[in-house]
């Protein structure tokens, strides 16, 4: 088993397996967490990279489901939704972090992970702060680990707690971390649910430019974030979708590749959480980044529930 999975090739053709039989990606996310944890990945810098490139795609493919027009009015309409969350778990996280010792960078680096958009904001911010290899990875490993827990548990429990589509879609964008597992959770409720998910969660990733800039400013940094390419190519393909709409068969065929895609994305994404990596998760930087995301979660619920945060599934017609 351990030289079969020394081979590109066994990794390429379980996620073409999975991409192509099934649309459920949390199935994916499981079989490669179990795979790495029992057996381990020699190739997760490899694995690693390809699941961040075909996120992307999977993203922009998506993005033929949807309308310009419907795209651009989920995201003014949640400008002020994201900018909030960020805030208030900018704000819990920093506070957080110093209460139980945990040092300014690493602290930093697990507060805008949770805050903004996972693995891509923590790599995003740590060249800005002249954050260490060290603290960089000790904070992917913690992101990572809740990212895959929220994809598996945050479906059951809306449907626990008899959310709508469009609710579930917002709280999810709102408070699961990375966007491979916001889209993952989303299209498990329906397709509402991925539509504004989908868009809540590129206008919330959209806050890591204004704030790794400022961050590397305050530091003295000439590192810049690097431009979020899939974030344009969603739009573009809204836009296409929008103005040909002759070939709507074709889009939605597009849009549905997206969704299996999706899957066989996650799969190498759980990959990647071998037992090395979660040796490096410490316990008080765990117990710090659970403890913010319970409030994050909890707040964005109440806010949802009680209307204060609101955008209508109406506004995808």
């Amino acid at each position: 088993m351990q030289k079969l999975l020394s081979y590109k090739t066994f990794w390429f053709a379980a996620a073409l397996i999975l991409s192509i039989t099934t649309d459920f990606p949390a199935i994916g996310l499981i079989i490669g967490i179990a795979i790495a944890l029992v057996f381990g990945n020699p190739l997760k810098n490899i694995t690693g990279k390809i699941s961040k490139n075909l996120l992307q795609i999977s993203v922009i493919l998506l993005g033929f489901g949807m309308q310009i027009g419907v795209i651009l009015k989920v995201g003014f309409a949640s400008i002020g939704i994201t900018f909030t969350s960020i805030a208030i778990t900018m704000i819990a996280g920093l506070l957080l972090g110093r209460f139980f010792h945990i040092e300014r960078n690493l602290s930093i680096l697990l507060t805008s992970g949770t805050a903004i958009c996972g693995g891509s904001a923590i790599a995003a911010m740590s060249p800005a702060i002249n954050a260490t290899q060290g603290q960089t990875a000790v904070a992917m490993a913690v992101v990572f680990l809740l990212n895959a827990l929220g994809l598996i548990i945050f479906p059951p429990l809306g449907h626990l707690l008899g959310m709508d589509e469009a609710s579930f879609g917002l709280w999810a964008a709102i408070s699961i971390h990375d966007t491979s597992s916001v889209v993952g959770a989303a299209a498990q409720y329906g397709a509402v649910a991925a539509g504004i998910a989908v868009t809540v969660k590129l206008t919330r990733a959209l806050w890591i430019f204004p704030l790794a800039f400022g961050a590397a400013r305050f530091n003295k940094s000439e590192t810049k974030p690097p431009f979020q390419w899939f974030l344009a190519g969603f739009l573009l393909a809204g836009l296409i979708t929008t103005l040909f709409p002759a070939g709507n068969d074709m889009w939605h065929s597009l849009s549905t590749a997206g969704r299996h895609l999706m899957t066989g994305t996650l799969f190498l994404v759980g990959a990647g959480l071998t037992m090395e990596e979660l040796r490096k998760v410490g316990v008080r930087s765990l117990l710090v980044s659970v403890i913010l995301w319970i409030i994050i979660t909890i707040v964005s619920l109440a806010a949802i529930s009680t209307g204060i945060w609101y955008i209508s599934p109406d506004i995808l017609k």
